[in-house]
């Protein structure tokens, strides 16, 4: 449903000669300051710029597509997803410590178990020659798990929009992360069996 108009920006972006690396080290740079604003209390903003900075990140698959896939894209963009997952419950954590901290310490917790097993497994996969055409074309073949980046964006903008949620919002989330990722081990350890 969002990929034809993305698909669409993502063509023109590119004959302009736009590269899918500067969209998404764009994309990160709205990230950072969506962490920023959260931190220093700016809601709103934050939640603009969560928003925008998902859309470059969908944007810069678009114009890959448009122009060439690189190994470096594929890389920039892994990284630097995971380096904004972390900053965005960080910046809760400092714009209200004493409600916040401990939340955001959980849910960073999760997200390193989640995240591990998702890298984890997508290296033996490459090792081992692994592929699934189910989640459309993306650098590396992964695990789906319950927890993954749409349900990652939803819960940040829930966060921003309604601030003072945050620490019920983080236990809850960190709970679904941690199933997820023990859900993605069960799931590793029955495909990489006996391989």
């Amino acid at each position: 449903m969002i990929d034809p108009p993305l698909n669409a920006i993502g063509v023109r972006l590119a004959n302009a000669g736009i590269s899918a690396n500067m969209v998404t080290v764009t994309g990160f740079c709205l990230g950072c300051l969506a962490a920023v604003s959260i931190a220093f209390g700016y809601f709103l903003a934050g939640f603009v710029l969560i928003a925008l900075n998902r859309l470059f990140d969908g944007l810069d698959g678009a114009v890959a597509r448009a122009s060439q896939k690189t190994d470096l894209g594929g890389y920039l963009d892994i990284t630097l997803d995971f380096f904004f997952y972390g900053a965005i419950p960080l910046a809760f954590a400092i714009q209200a410590p004493e409600t916040n901290a401990l939340p955001a310490a959980a849910l960073l917790a999760s997200f390193y178990a989640n995240g591990s097993a998702f890298l984890a497994f997508a290296i033996m996969a490459e090792k081992r020659n692994l592929s699934t055409s189910h989640q459309g074309a993306k650098s590396l073949y992964y695990i789906g798990g319950l927890a993954e980046g749409t349900e990652t964006i939803g819960l940040f903008l829930l966060m921003a929009l309604l601030p003072t949620w945050f620490p019920v919002l983080a236990w809850v989330f960190a709970c679904v992360c941690l199933v997820s990722a023990g859900a993605r081990v069960l799931i590793g350890l029955r495909a990489l069996k006996d391989r």
